[in-house]
């Protein structure tokens, strides 16, 4: 992996760590994500109209991407009505690289060196060991379904979208299209399972999903685009690292505490992305 793609990894984990902020502060999470996924849609549209018309060999990578992607936002919704940052996204993106190693190793014949193999295990059991509170600390443990189905959806769109984008020839292209997908199939789910109390009202909702968009789209563009030039399953991990961001957002800016094991399970993930670039 180049410096150029390591570092826009890097960058997009900071911005996936911030709309997920914007999601849990909000005062409506459905409502909230409802204007994320359809800002997402709209953007994901208008550059898709600059461009050529996906290959027919693409749609169904497009198709099953929209779905994973909606399934993942779903699951991460309803987890964020039962837990706080701090727990949630950590449950949520810790055993994602682990299952996206196997993948990648076992299904895809994907090369990953042994420090990069060493970095991914060290990266996914600081994350891990971050959201150990929800056991220790008597916290709601309704979440976890909702968290831990939110990282299988994660592992699942992260090799579902970097064949797609390899098939596709151009992540661009193949981002535009899943995220018009994914903000159809999110609505109409959240209206079959919510009703019309899913619908967003308030200028902060709009504002929050707004923001959380725009985003959104930039962290998975960069993240996309950076699977068609390294290995799957070391972007991936690299990109947890946005664990390590959303500790520092929930410290600084939500007063949530830095404890010892906080601080342990960061340094964790920050010696396994040193890993990963020995």
């Amino acid at each position: 992996m180049s410096l150029i793609v390591f570092l826009s990894v890097l960058g997009a984990a900071l911005l996936h760590a911030s709309w997920n902020a914007l999601v849990r502060v909000g005062a409506s999470r459905v409502g909230t994500m409802m204007v994320l996924s359809g800002v997402q849609g709209l953007i994901g549209l208008v550059i898709a109209m600059t461009m050529d018309w996906p290959g027919a060999a693409v749609w169904p990578w497009l198709v099953a991407s929209g779905v994973v992607h909606s399934a993942y936002k779903i699951f991460l919704t309803f987890a964020y009505e039962h837990g706080d940052l701090s727990r949630v996204y950590p449950l949520a993106r810790g055993t994602a690289p682990m299952i996206t190693l196997m993948v990648g190793a076992i299904w895809l014949g994907e090369a990953v060196s042994m420090n990069e193999t060493a970095g991914i295990v060290v990266l996914g059991v600081g994350i891990l060991a971050l959201a150990r509170g929800v056991w220790t600390s008597g916290e709601s443990r309704r979440m976890l379904p909702f968290a831990f189905g939110a990282a299988c959806a994660t592992a699942g769109y992260t090799v579902v979208d970097g064949l797609g984008a390899r098939v596709a020839e151009d992540a661009a292209l193949f981002v535009a299209w899943l995220f018009v997908l994914d903000g159809i199939i999110f609505a109409a789910a959240m209206l079959a399972l919510r009703g019309r109390g899913s619908l967003p009202t308030g200028w902060r909702v709009w504002t929050a999903g707004s923001l959380g968009a725009a985003a959104s789209y930039g962290s998975y563009a960069v993240a996309v685009w950076a699977m068609t030039l390294a290995p799957i399953a070391l972007v991936a991990a690299l990109r947890e690292t946005s664990i390590l961001f959303g500790v520092l957002i929930g410290w600084l800016m939500f007063g949530e505490r830095m404890t010892p094991g906080k601080a342990l399970s960061v340094a964790l993930i920050a010696a396994g992305v040193v890993l990963t670039r020995i």
